[in-house]
């Protein structure tokens, strides 16, 4: 495995419908289920994004059906 200072590879920062964070490599299209979020960068330039927006690492439906706990 390559060390990652010398990995030049770019990646796109996905996103699935539960708002699930992941990276996966720009030359290729993201997997069934996610999406791009229009962020591109080295791994590390990725994994600081998701760093500083996934700060809730519950998935969306357990965080609405607490919601819905919660208002009940």
């Amino acid at each position: 495995m390559a060390d990652e200072q010398d990995d030049t590879q770019r990646y796109h920062v996905v996103v699935n419908h539960e708002e699930q964070y992941s990276i996966w490599r720009a030359d290729r299209e993201p997997p069934a289920g996610w999406r791009t979020v229009g962020v591109e960068g080295s791994r590390a330039e990725c994994l600081a994004h998701i760093g500083s927006v996934w700060t809730d690492m519950r998935p969306l439906s357990l965080r609405k059906r607490m919601a819905q706990a919660n208002a009940d």
